[in-house]
């Protein structure tokens, strides 16, 4: 089969048409059918050769070279170098071609030393060795040439090369363990079940003689879907025919555990096995600074233009005198003298782009890719965010986004693994409305020996007994753990009981071990899974045995599983345990009410809670639901929809039997990241499947809701009470009846004198506000309303929530008009819709496994490092590669505008003011590592401060050091140090007078009178000025700072002296000979240097002294104040005098505050009066003594937030 058919189905696939299905048959051991059976048609498949590499020895230099060309800057730089060859321009070639080769050649060896490795990768996986089975013998091949339809001999701890149909295993119940970490990242065991025909075949010998054929669908990228079908051929005229199913699929990078060897035959290699299909690239995410750089790109591009355009048209109005055409010597031929006016004027047009290109500053590009990709490994070797008990750091997928972490805006969370540890423990349960809580007595009093199990209530009532077993059998039949009794498991030795080995449970899904291990505290131990006989030891310590016959396996829509079992007397029953939600509608009988009662308490507890419930089956009723899962399970086309359908026609008339409670705690931390994320005006919003108690309680005890936040419910049980278009307007008069006096993000700010709402709604009601309007007259648009109420709200929580839903909700608040920053975070394979959806998708790395990791741009190990990735990363890369940029810019104005002035005194000729080597250099090499080294150490505010002080995030909100205001500053800045430049040197050289030696001096300073002197006068003021300006940004200094900065500086005075001070043999001609020597050789040029370096600087720090002293931010109040206690300010200071002052609202008096001893326990709870403490103590603390209303300090103070 060829590529383009794969390509092709999964074309169709990703487009949703789920009802096209293409099938591949598959010969076991390569045989053919028995004759007559059916026809043998050979298919090609591809080897098992893996590429992950992106270029080849053949094509890496023409392809890295079309990619690196499709983006804007390195293109225009290409047309401007191809200029310069083609016509005669004022600047060689060098000057254009040396940058953009140096960027060229820079990416072309990251990148080609990346696929370097990759190419390494792949050869070391194609090479390993497999044990194949041919002819009845174990031979050892080379992965890459494994084919389909091999069968392979796997061994524990070892990697399954390609995708495999598992046909026997060395347990004898045709089991095995696997861990699909490499996937996935989940590490727990999975069970993958051998096919029922296949088992006895344990031996070489034995797949010998094995006919069998698969037919499967065309490979796809989903890992948790598999449709297939095996025939079995033996003597019989009729082959056997089996279901096949993702839970008999081995994956490839899966590896075996805890299983002595298995038997598999080869169904998918190569490329079109899963995890390859998996590889897909995510899409190009752009930070708010890169698209601010564009723009500023296109309004200097646009200055470029008119500077062009400007010289060209006054050249040819000076020309026009002819007495000022171009001399004789200038060499120019008849033949050009005598061409079209256009095309001399547009060639002239050219050449002054060219002249002035070097406004446009390409090395940015390459500095601010290095800052991205060095400034990375700041957060990943962060010490903070280190986690001993996982082991691991925080990672970075993309450095792309390090500054749009300063800029986020929207918090969506998830809400199990992300806000909780997904560590289950059993609390309770409640069976017929009798409550059993392990160790526990009447009215929650602890006995001293209790032990096993000790009930609220302990008279069930006649028949209770009974009930209360069957629950309990029910929990320990229904559900696919796995029972390890071997001393070692997965590697790590055990302890003994009693000299026996102890028993581990084993699943994929933490509450399933949360539940078994209640039942055995409970008096009912599930033993183990041998021959389809599921064995539990009941309170009597006698063992009961179970035939498992189905297992009707849990998935997201359904939110419940089941198991048909058949007892020792031959009862058979339908055992069900689910989502209340999904239950409950399923009850025919049992006590509903108070079990529901209880359910609903355990949610507001912000417990996890499970309904059980059963159905006794009679022999016509198992056999007509063997037909229909078996006819289900056997079609190969919309196999998931009739096995939903299938299921759906057996789960149903079943007896209540009870429900459970299981807890998972929130994560350490978790309450503190949360209000610090509040205080530093970000608007958080949980994101989570649950039910709504549950969520609801989890969101007051992470300090998401406050005991004084107004809830508002847009639930489907309140939408059955009113119309949904009722709820809606009734619900946005409420919130919008305070914005009259308050802002929008004035509740972000959770100003205790303001009303701080909150909104509940779950998933059916956000798919009916999101459906398009039907056009009717009273309806509206309920989106708009739905957002504007969302936006007024400090926190949201969203419950019951698919995950389509969840990327439809961060998709709906970037598409809303002020198009906020967004970020995701979650843990799970549920939450990478929303996490690629978000502006910046960060993974956990918890226990639901690592594809939310996998498939986001940073992975962190707990929800706690958010509050120092954002707080103090993100604020410090916001503030770097803003000054990065802005500087860039300046300096390119600064460096280029003395070029132009330079036109109007030498008649526009086109006549350079600086020397190709300063032209080719400036950005390469005299002014680019200081600027780098900034971008990379500086610290404005000390990183305690940052983390202590959350609302000074604000101060960099909605990219507001790169503004408008803020770029024509810095332009302006570098327009007037242009200027200073130019006509300071010129008024040095106003005066001049002939030497004895017939050699022309400027009266005043002595120099040679001549236009490269001119320039290299004009040019070393430049170098000094922008590099002592970067120096007086700079806040925080180490010995690197000094060693670049003047380092730069005296290379470029070195540099000169050589370049001038030697006559080279490569060149041509050699204009800056002693140049550079005779004018340092002036004792006046010396004092005009600094004094035009003076004046330049000038301007800029009386601005930032007066501004600093009448209107300083927060930002600058904390920089004098850390000076003033010599960096010690976050340790001795009280900080809330140094916030910007802000006007109160007139309102009630606020409430004492509380003793320090009671505000430092603050961090326990979430019911007090005041909103805007920390978690520190009132010495400690940074939030200001006053109330505060409106978007934040830094929207509130006074002046312009220029300074860095």
């Amino acid at each position: 089969m060829n590529f383009s058919t794969v390509r092709n189905f999964i074309t169709r696939w990703c487009a949703g048409e789920e009802n096209w299905v293409d099938t591949r048959t598959v010969y076991i051991g390569h045989k053919e059918p028995p004759p007559g059976s059916e026809a043998y048609i050979p298919q090609k498949y591809p080897d098992n050769r893996i590429v992950s590499s992106k270029y080849t020895f053949w094509n890496f230099v023409p392809k890295n070279l079309f990619e690196q060309f499709r983006r804007i800057a390195n293109f225009y730089f290409l047309i401007i170098f191809l200029v310069q060859l083609i016509i005669d321009t004022p600047t060689s070639p060098v000057t254009s071609g040396l940058p953009l080769f140096f960027v060229i050649t820079v990416t072309a060896i990251k990148q080609g030393y990346e696929d370097w490795l990759r190419h390494k990768a792949d050869k070391a996986i194609n090479q390993c060795p497999v044990n194949v089975i041919q002819e009845g013998k174990v031979i050892k091949k080379q992965s890459r040439k494994l084919r389909v339809g091999d069968v392979v001999l796997m061994k524990e701890d070892e990697t399954f090369p390609c995708d495999l149909i598992l046909l026997s295993t060395s347990r004898e119940e045709g089991t095995c363990f696997v861990t699909t970490a490499s996937l996935d990242g989940e590490s727990s065991h999975k069970t993958y079940y051998s096919v029922q025909d296949t088992r006895p075949f344990t031996t070489e010998e034995d797949f010998d003689t094995l006919l069998a054929s698969i037919e499967c669908e065309q490979p796809q990228p989903d890992l948790y879907r598999f449709v297939g079908r095996i025939n079995i051929y033996s003597d019989r005229n009729e082959p056997i025919a089996r279901p096949l199913g993702s839970e008999n699929l081995l994956l490839r990078g899966a590896t075996l555990k805890n299983t002595e060897h298995v038997y598999a035959v080869a169904i998918y290699t190569g490329m079109e096995t899963k995890m390859a299909l998996n590889y897909q690239s995510k899409s190009q995410k752009r930070s708010a600074v890169e698209k601010s750089m564009n723009a500023y790109l296109v309004v200097y591009l646009c200055i470029l233009i008119g500077k062009a355009l400007i010289n060209t048209v006054l050249k040819y109005v000076w020309q026009a005198d002819p007495d000022r055409d171009e001399p004789f010597y200038n060499q120019k031929t008849d033949t050009e003298r005598q061409r079209h006016i256009l095309i001399r004027a547009f060639t002239d047009f050219l050449a002054f782009m060219v002249l002035f290109n070097y406004i446009i500053p390409v090395s940015m590009y390459v500095t601010v890719e290095m800052q991205k990709f060095l400034g990375s490994y700041f957060i990943m070797w962060d010490d903070e965010m280190f986690d001993e008990e996982l082991g691991e750091r925080a990672q970075v997928n993309t450095s792309d986004l390090n500054e749009e972490l300063g800029q986020v805006e929207y918090v969506f969370t998830d809400k199990t693994g992300t806000l909780t540890e997904n560590n289950m423990e059993f609390i309770e349960c409640c069976v017929d409305g009798h409550v059993y809580i392990p160790d526990v007595i009447c009215n929650g009093q602890v006995l001293p020996g209790a032990t096993s199990m000790d009930m609220i209530d302990s008279s069930p009532g006649p028949g209770g007994k009974e009930t209360e077993e069957l629950f309990f059998r029910a929990l320990c039949l229904c559900h696919t753990v796995q029972v390890k009794e071997e001393e070692v498991v997965d590697g790590l030795k055990m302890d003994l009981h009693q000299g026996r080995p102890t028993s581990f449970y084993i699943s994929s899904s933490p509450d399933e071990v949360a539940l078994v291990e209640g039942m055995k505290r409970l008096g009912f131990t599930y033993l183990r899974l041998k021959d389809s006989q599921m064995e539990i030891l009941n309170r009597e310590n006698e063992v009961e045995r179970f035939e498992l016959l189905e297992v009707l396996t849990f998935d997201s829509v359904r939110r419940r599983m089941s198991v048909i079992v058949r007892s020792n007397t031959g009862d058979l029953y339908l055992f069900c345990k689910g989502a209340d939600s999904s239950i409950f509608p399923r009850v025919v009988s049992g006590k509903v009410e108070q079990i529901k009662a209880r359910v609903e308490h355990n949610a507001v507890e912000g417990l996890r809670t499970l309904c059980v419930a059963y159905r006794k089956l009679s022999v016509e009723q198992y056999e007509e639901t063997c037909h229909l899962l078996n006819s289900a399970k056997l079609a190969l086309q919309d196999r998931d929809k009739k096995l939903s359908e299938a299921y759906d026609l057996i789960e149903k008339d079943f007896i209540l039997l009870g429900a459970t409670a299981v807890e998972d705690r929130l994560q350490d931390k978790a309450a503190d990241t949360i209000e610090s994320l509040h205080k530093a005006g970000m608007k958080v919003w949980v994101l989570t499947g649950d039910k709504m108690e549950t969520a609801a309680a989890t969101c007051y005890a992470s300090k998401l809701f406050r005991r004084s936040t107004q809830i508002l419910e847009l639930t489907t049980k309140r939408t059955e009470e009113q119309s949904l278009h009722e709820v809606l307007f009734e619900l946005s008069r409420t919130v919008l009846r305070q914005q009259g006096t308050m802002t929008r993000d004035t509740f972000s700010g959770l100003s205790a004198d303001c009303v701080d709402y909150g909104l509940i709604i779950d998933g059916a009601t956000l798919s009916a506000v999101l459906k398009p309007s039907q056009g009717h007259s009273n309806q509206g648009n309920y989106k708009e309303i739905f957002l504007e109420i969302c936006r007024n709200c400090s926190a949201v929580l969203c419950c019951r929530m698919a995950p389509l839903q969840k990327a439809q909700i961060v998709k709906m608040i970037k598409a809303s008009p002020e198009h906020p920053i967004t970020l995701a975070i979650g843990d799970g394979a549920n939450d990478v819709s929303m996490i690629l959806e978000a502006h910046v998708g960060i993974g956990i790395m918890g226990k639901e496994g690592r594809q939310a990791a996998r498939n986001s741009d940073y992975a962190i190990p707990k929800f706690k490092h958010l509050k120092k990735i954002l707080l103090v990363h993100g604020h410090y890369y916001y503030i770097r590669i803003s000054e990065l940029v802005q500087y860039f810019f300046y300096k390119n104005v600064a460096f280029i505008f003395p070029q132009f002035l330079y036109q109007f005194f030498c008649g526009f000729s086109q006549q350079p003011l600086y020397d190709t080597a300063y032209l080719t250099l400036y950005n390469i090499s005299f002014t680019s590592l200081p600027i780098l080294l900034f971008s990379l150490i500086e610290q404005h505010i000390n990183m305690d401060i940052l983390k202590k002080d959350p609302s000074l995030y604000r101060d960099i909100a909605k990219n507001s050091l790169l503004r408008w205001p803020i770029f024509i500053y810095w332009t302006c800045l570098g327009l007037f140090d242009a200027v200073v430049f130019f006509f300071g040197a010129y008024f040095l050289f106003y005066n001049t007078t002939f030497t004895s030696n017939g050699q022309l001096m400027t009266t005043n300073t002595q120099m040679m009178f001549g236009n490269w002197t001119f320039g290299t006068l004009v040019f070393t003021v430049l170098v000094f000025t922008v590099t002592l300006k970067l120096a007086l940004d700079t806040h925080y200094w180490t010995w690197i700072n000094h060693f670049v900065i003047w380092g730069s500086l005296l290379f470029f005075v070195i540099f000169s002296l050589l370049w001038g001070g030697i006559i080279w043999p490569f060149l041509n001609y050699q204009r800056m000979y002693y140049v550079f020597m005779q004018m340092l050789s002036s004792g006046p040029a010396w004092l005009g240097i600094i004094l035009l370096i003076v004046t330049s600087l000038l301007p800029d720090v009386v601005k930032k002294v007066v501004s600093r002293a009448l209107w300083p931010t927060t930002t600058e109040r904390i920089q004098d104040a850390d000076k003033l206690y010599n960096g010690q300010l976050s340790e001795f200071t009280p900080l809330s005098s140094l916030h910007t002052p802000t006007r109160h609202r007139a309102g009630p008096q606020e409430p004492n505050r509380r003793s320090e001893p009671l505000a430092k326990k603050l961090m326990f709870t979430h019911w007090r009066d005041r909103h805007d403490y920390c978690t520190f103590t009132p010495l400690l603390r940074f939030a200001d003594s006053t109330q505060h209303y409106g978007a934040g300090y830094a929207y509130n103070g006074a002046g312009p937030e220029t300074s860095v």
